[in-house]
């Protein structure tokens, strides 16, 4: 059985990427390339339920952000891998797809997500290569809601 690829989206400003991100049915990940020569030793990150902070120590936040929706705090965290921050918020509301920017990239989230689903649902079968016709149903409620297990 093929796993679904998640494809990392990137946030921009003025042609600089800030950061990059992706989403499964039950977390959120951000991916961020901090300066040369920062070490997870001088980052500061605090997570909440409703905003996440994230800067150097003694510095103002870089970052200072309220969720669209909840995340899990206890089950939420980040790390150094490669150089590279990442930061892996557990939503409170399984299936639940956070906005993108702009709609094609929500209709490509939202995509990604139902196949998720279905994939994670009939274990069986490969939905690696499935695509959709028309509007993508939203993953949280199509045909009786996600399954938790």
């Amino acid at each position: 059985m093929d796993k679904i690829e998640v494809k990392r989206l990137a946030y921009t400003h003025q042609g600089r990427t800030i950061y990059e991100w992706e989403q499964t049915l039950e977390e959120l990940h951000v991916y961020i390339r901090p300066p040369p020569g920062v070490t997870a030793k001088m980052v500061s990150c605090t997570i909440r339920p409703g905003e996440m902070t994230l800067g150097i120590k003694g510095n103002p936040p870089f970052l200072s952000e309220r969720f669209e929706s909840g995340v899990n705090s206890d089950e939420s965290m980040w790390c150094m891998e490669d150089g590279e921050l990442h930061i892996i918020l557990t939503k409170v509301s399984r299936g639940v797809p956070w906005s993108a920017v702009d709609p094609f990239t929500q209709s490509e989230v939202q995509k990604s997500l139902m196949l998720e689903r279905f994939q994670e649902e009939n274990p069986g079968f490969d939905f690696s290569g499935a695509t959709f016709n028309g509007q993508v149903p939203d993953p949280k409620t199509f045909m009786g809601g996600v399954g938790y297990k």
